[in-house]
């Protein structure tokens, strides 16, 4: 088995693999909580630790893990993190774990996780599975994060809005004066719209790069 580096390891998570744009995995969370650019920020985030440390836990077990009970191991370890990571929101930033709600818990759903660990993770040393786990969970952030910032933007014309209330970060929030909104961009149309129009743009962008390099 070829031992991937680290460049190709994180090209794969924010790029060629894109969770969220290639492999369409985490589509729950994606669309429902990419309203505006806070929420998306709060779960992409969650996500990310949540990634990083259930490939790290993977691949220091690997080895004692049977084959047989591999995957509620995995499953075990996957509820054991995120459990954790919703704990430490409730306690530290309850005002965002209010606002997106079961949708921390339901990490634990997020195929990506699971795919990672099987895949990846139990099949590499822990560091290059941490730096797997994170390249993953960077790549669904950018594009949960884009996806809430444009939504917000066109649908109601500011972005960050809530960031001093949910996340103490007053410095992020931004708005236009006077600005009529457009309604559908922050409702579930919205969010397929938005997606479509990313999923458009990167495989343009694909094309592009195939034919110059023709």
């Amino acid at each position: 088995m070829t031992t991937p580096t680290p460049r190709a390891i994180l090209e794969y998570g924010l790029s060629s693999g894109n969770a969220g744009l290639v492999q369409l995995l985490g589509l729950c969370p994606l669309l429902a909580v990419s309203n505006n650019a806070v929420n998306a920020l709060g779960l992409g985030l969650a996500t990310v630790l949540a990634l990083t440390a259930t490939n790290t836990a993977v691949a220091a077990i690997r080895r004692l893990t049977r084959r047989d009970v591999r995957i509620p191991a995995f499953i075990l370890v996957i509820a054991a993190v995120v459990t954790s990571i919703e704990l430490a929101m409730r306690a530290f930033l309850p005002a965002l774990h209010a606002v997106l709600g079961l949708f921390i818990p339901l990490i634990v759903t997020n195929c990506a996780l699971m795919g990672r660990a099987e895949a990846f993770a139990s099949r590499h040393d822990p560091a290059r599975a941490a730096l797997d786990g994170f390249a993953t969970g960077l790549g669904f952030l950018w594009v949960l994060l884009a996806l809430g910032a444009v939504r917000e933007l066109v649908g109601e014309g500011s972005l960050f809005a809530g960031a001093g209330h949910l996340l103490g970060l007053p410095g992020l929030e931004l708005a236009a004066a006077n600005y009529p909104g457009f309604v559908p961009a922050v409702l579930p149309i919205g969010a397929f719209l938005a997606l479509a129009a990313l999923v458009a743009l990167r495989q343009g962008w694909r094309l592009r790069r195939a034919g110059a390099g023709a």
